[in-house]
């Protein structure tokens, strides 16, 4: 069964940072373009930043570039996503996502119709 399972929400002062994390189960994340996404309350959800299948390239939206860093851990199954300098207006519910014949040079790797595969999400709220 293809599970993703994220962790490392919480609360956090603005300016301060967070690592969440998406770990997979039953198979192997390399394969697969793995994107994060956010969900604020009353809002659609966006796509925040991916990390392509095999070469590992990444993509950002720009109201997150320069702050937010995506990457693999492939011994862990693992992909996470560093946010530092964080505004309240990053909070949101965030989720992982992950698609094997998602392409990023080729399609839109910050779509969300574009994942098969989600996982349950985890809040994030940024506050003093």
């Amino acid at each position: 069964q293809l599970q993703l399972v994220e962790s490392g929400g919480g609360l956090v002062k603005p300016g301060g940072s967070l690592r969440l994390s998406c770990a997979a189960s039953g198979f192997t994340l390399d394969y697969y373009t793995v994107g994060w996404f956010r969900q604020a309350p009353g809002k659609e959800r966006e796509g925040v930043s991916c990390i392509s299948r095999g070469s590992g390239n990444t993509y950002y939206a720009d109201s997150v570039k320069g702050r937010f860093t995506i990457s693999r851990d492939n011994k862990k199954n693992t992909v996470y996503l560093q946010m530092n300098s964080l505004k309240p207006g990053d909070t949101a519910v965030y989720y992982c996502a992950a698609d094997p014949n998602l392409d990023p040079r080729k399609q839109y790797g910050l779509g969300s119709s574009e994942y098969d595969y989600w996982g349950q999400g985890t809040q994030v709220t940024v506050s003093s």
